[in-house]
C-alpha cells in the first residue's frame, strides 16, 4: 500500500496539471453529450428532443423539491442535477445505484460543481430505521428515496435526476471504438454479467473495450484505497469519455448514442429545460470536482464508508454558497424572523 499510494498521487497530480480539469463520473457524460448535441445541427437538436421525450420519468414529489418554494428554471436559476449509475440492464433502470454525483450549477459564475458520494457511504435513508449504504436507498425505494437520501445527507434541494444503467456505459464505450487508460496496478474483475475473474486488466497504459472499462470502474476489493481509488479511475475513464462525446469528430457517433440512451435512461428534465444547461458547456475545463472524504470500515462482514463529520459540513456550505441558498434565506422574512428568534432565545 505504502509503495503504490505516493506514486498514484504523483501521477494524479502531474494528470491535474497537464489537463486542467477535473472530470464527472458515469452518468454526468450523458448531460453534456445531450447539451453538446443542442448546439449542433437541427438534425441532431430533433434527435436530443425525442431522446429526452422518450426518457421522460416522473417523481412522487411534484414538479419541485420540498427544500424549494417554486420549481426551478435552469436558464434563469441556479439548480442542482443528481446523476444515478445502476447496477442492471436491457433497459432496466432499478435496483442499487453504484455510482452517485450531484452537480450544482450557479448562473451567475456560469460554475459547475460536482460532489462524488461514494456508494458505500453509511447514511441515513429517510423511511429506513437504521442507518445502510447510500448506494441501497434505491434499491429499496427508487428514484424519490435516492433523491431524499441524498436532500438529507447534503442538506440542499435535488432539483433534477438522470439515470442510466451499465449498458449505457458499455455501449458507449465501445461506439467511440474504446477508451486509453493507465492503470495504476493489474487485476481481475467480475464481466457484466457477474463472473468472477473474467476480466483482466494490465498494469499500466491500454485501451479498453466497454465490458473491460466498465471492470475497470467497479473494481474496489483490490484497491488499496477502496473506494477513493475506485473514484480516481471513474474520473479517468468518464473523462476521456466527455473528451469525445464533446469533439466535433464524434458527431457521426450521436445517432448510435442516441438509441443506446433510449433505451437505457430515465430523466426529470424537459429538452427546454437541458437547453437551459448550454451555456455551462464552455465550462467543462473548469468544473470543479469534489469527493467527500472519510474512511472504510467493516461491520458484521459488510464493507462500508464513514463521511468525515468536518467535510460533510464544509460540503454542504460549499454547496449552498454555490446555489446561493443562503442569500435566498437571508432575503426571506420568514426565515430572517425564525433566525431572530433563535437568536433571541439564545441570549
Amino acid at each position: 500500500m505504502s509503495n503504490k499510494g505516493p506514486s498514484r498521487t504523483i501521477r494524479h497530480q502531474r494528470k491535474k496539471r497537464r489537463n486542467k480539469k477535473i472530470i464527472f463520473t458515469l452518468v454526468a457524460l450523458v448531460g453534456f453529450i445531450i447539451v453538446a448535441a443542442g448546439g449542433l445541427a437541427f438534425y441532431f437538436i430533433t434527435q436530443a428532443s425525442n431522446l429526452v421525450d422518450e426518457t421522460q420519468g416522473s417523481l412522487e414529489r411534484g414538479e419541485h423539491s420540498d427544500m424549494r418554494e417554486v420549481a426551478v428554471d435552469p436558464d434563469e436559476d441556479n439548480i442542482s442535477v443528481l446523476f444515478l449509475g445502476t447496477d442492471n440492464r436491457d433497459g432496466d433502470l432499478d435496483g442499487l445505484a453504484d455510482a452517485i454525483l450531484l452537480a450544482t450549477f450557479n448562473r451567475n459564475e456560469g460554475s459547475v460543481n460536482v460532489i462524488s458520494i461514494p456508494r458505500d457511504s453509511y447514511v441515513q435513508i429517510p423511511g429506513r430505521p437504521t442507518q445502510d449504504k447510500i448506494n441501497h436507498a434505491h434499491a429499496f425505494g427508487g428514484t424519490d428515496m435516492a433523491i431524499d437520501t441524498v436532500e438529507n445527507l447534503l442538506d440542499i434541494p435535488v432539483d433534477y435526476y438522470v439515470t442510466l444503467n451499465f449498458d449505457a456505459f458499455m455501449d458507449t464505450v465501445d461506439i467511440f471504438g474504446g477508451i486509453e487508460v493507465d492503470s495504476p496496478m493489474a487485476f481481475t474483475e467480475q464481466n457484466a454479467d457477474g463472473d468472477m475473474d473474467a476480466i483482466e486488466i494490465d498494469e499500466g497504459p491500454q485501451v479498453l473495450n466497454g465490458e473491460e472499462a466498465l471492470a475497470y470502474v467497479r473494481m474496489r476489493k483490490e484497491d488499496p484505497m477502496g473506494d477513493l481509488g475506485r473514484g480516481e479511475r471513474q474520473q479517468e475513464v468518464l473523462g476521456a469519455l466527455i473528451d469525445e462525446g464533446t469533439s466535433l469528430s464524434s458527431i457521426a457517433n450521436y445517432n448510435d448514442i442516441f438509441d443506446q440512451l433510449q433505451e437505457n435512461m430515465s430523466m426529470n428534465m424537459s429538452f427546454n429545460e437541458i437547453l437551459g444547461l448550454h451555456s455551462y458547456a464552455t465550462s467543462i475545463d473548469e468544473i470543479e470536482y469534489h469527493q467527500l472524504d472519510g474512511e472504510n470500515f467493516v461491520e458484521n462482514g459488510v464493507d462500508y464508508y464513514r463521511v468525515d463529520d468536518t467535510d460533510l459540513a464544509n460540503t454542504q456550505a460549499m454547496l449552498k454558497q454555490h446555489l446561493d441558498l443562503e442569500e435566498e434565506r437571508d432575503h426571506d422574512p420568514d426565515a430572517s424572523e425564525s433566525i431572530n428568534a433563535e437568536e433571541s432565545t439564545e441570549r
